[in-house]
């Protein structure tokens, strides 16, 4: 399939250049970065054969320009933390965020003594500008020279007056077909703002984040996009009823969302293929963006000397164990996809060397030539992109909850819970993780050997973090009033 990607790339005419752009213009010492980040995309788009029923050329193209990180992950299955740790350099089980926090409180937890890696860039000479969302909400106050957003931006919308199918309190879950146009989607309007700023000329290198909101819930999107992906050709994902009957009850625990559709109540209700359908429309929708900023970027004369990194903040359960939820240890929830592509470096190519979203910060700085954060806890991927199947002997780490962690390695995913039980999947011979091995006494020398990559400091919860999906989260979070 690969190959159809790179066919791609032969396919894309001559585009114009600003005028700016020729002798004038100034040839920046280092790259640019363009940054993509995409809110709740798990593995269903067209390079990572996740969904045969996905449509996503735009980030095809893109794929086939750069390397493919086949196995990377979260390192945590849910936005706040995981977009804080990606910011901050941290993990979770160094800073205490394992849930969401508000952007102005960051400053008063470990997360914000350290160096975001938008102000590394600044601070290495960079011009830094941003929207959407990139942190939890949008921003801390002073992570970019330029930010388009605040709080009172409706970020999950428009909505309409009255939801279509599902209407529980504590989720913002529906599907639909709404609004009419995609100007009315805040998707559309990040998209145009990176369109202008890349129209711009840019005397120093520059660092862009774009922050798109779908597929995040609700799953509404124009009629068009629904078009694409006819109900009568929807398929469900994999399911085995009893999914969790062999999972510890502390993996039930933390992964409940009582608020939250499941297989079950998809099934007898006739709405799975509604539901797997709108969410495909708002991944549709959303690809269509990222391809209003590629084309720019081709157009703007930029393009030859920009790093592009697209990834997705963790993955999410459409059906599988029972759940439409993202906030679980299991693949579903942690996968998701991320894509750097470089100059100078190959395209068209993947790997399944196991790779995090921790290792997104100190990997940009290696491709733009940067010295190094010496307290990123993620490794640079770069020798994964000179050589995708170099021997790589790092593991990708996802936290949920304090001592909650999933080790990832190329064929094994290992969880182990506070309260000391386990989990085990042969995810080669078992892709949807139905057969736990945990007990099972022939895998005891693997478990052991991927124990080791358990993070060895787990910091108590910061009193700054706030999740409130099952009794487990609620008991952890503090009042907040904001």
């Amino acid at each position: 399939m690969m190959m159809n990607y790179i066919g791609l790339i032969s396919c894309v005419g001559l585009l114009a250049i600003p005028a700016w752009a020729g002798s004038s213009m100034k040839v920046n010492s280092k790259p640019n970065v363009l940054m993509i980040a995409i809110d709740d995309l798990n593995d269903w788009v067209g390079f990572m054969d996740g969904h045969p029923n996905t449509k996503t050329p735009h980030m095809d193209r893109l794929a086939a320009q750069g390397t493919i990180f086949m196995n990377a992950h979260t390192a945590a299955p849910h936005c706040g933390p995981s977009r804080t740790a990606l910011m901050s350099g941290l993990r979770p089980s160094t800073t205490g965020i394992y849930a969401h926090v508000f952007d102005e409180d960051l400053e008063k937890t470990p997360a914000g003594q350290g160096i975001y890696l938008s102000n590394w860039f600044e601070n290495n000479g960079y011009k830094t500008m941003g929207k959407g969302k990139i942190f939890h909400h949008w921003a801390p106050e002073g992570a970019f020279q330029e930010f388009d957003g605040t709080r009172e931006a409706p970020r999950f919308g428009p909505k309409p007056e009255k939801r279509f199918t599902w209407d529980t309190i504590g989720t913002g879950t529906d599907w639909g077909v709404y609004p009419e146009r995609d100007e009315d989607l805040p998707d559309f309007k990040t998209a145009e703002w990176a369109v202008e700023r890349l129209k711009q000329k840019h005397d120093e290198p520059f660092f862009m984040a774009v922050g798109f909101v779908l597929p995040h819930v609700p799953w509404y999107a124009p009629q068009k996009w629904f078009d694409l992906h006819p109900l009568e050709e929807i398929e469900t994902p994999p399911y085995l009823k009893g999914d969790q009957d062999d999972v510890p009850p502390m993996a039930r625990k933390i992964a409940e969302m009582l608020h939250m559709p499941t297989a079950d109540w998809a099934k007898e209700s006739g709405e799975w293929k509604h539901i797997v359908q709108a969410y495909l429309a708002t991944v549709s929708m959303v690809d269509h963006c990222v391809g209003m900023v590629l084309d720019e970027l081709e157009r703007s004369g930029y393009a030859e000397n920009t790093v592009v990194v697209l990834w997705s903040d963790h993955g999410y359960h459409l059906g599988e164990k029972n759940r439409f939820a993202k906030q679980s240890l299991w693949e579903r929830a942690t996968r998701m996809p991320m894509i750097f592509t470089a100059p100078e470096f190959k395209g068209g190519q993947s790997t399944d060397g196991p790779a995090s979203l921790m290792d997104l910060y100190p990997t940009l700085l290696e491709l733009c030539g940067l010295p190094a954060n010496p307290k990123n806890e993620g490794v640079s991927l770069v020798p994964l992109m000179r050589d995708p199947k170099a021997k790589w002997n790092h593991n990708a780490i996802t936290t949920y909850g304090e001592n909650n962690h999933a080790v990832r390695s190329q064929r094994y995913r290992y969880i182990r819970y506070e309260d000391g039980s386990e989990e085990l999947y042969d995810c080669l011979k078992d892709p949807n993780e139905w057969k736990n091995l945990a007990d099972n006494l022939e895998y005891e020398e693997i478990k052991k050997e991927l124990a080791k990559s358990l993070p060895k400091i787990n910091t108590p919860w910061s009193q700054h973090t706030y999740l409130r999906c099952n009794d487990y989260f609620t008991g952890k979070s503090p009042e907040v009033q904001k």
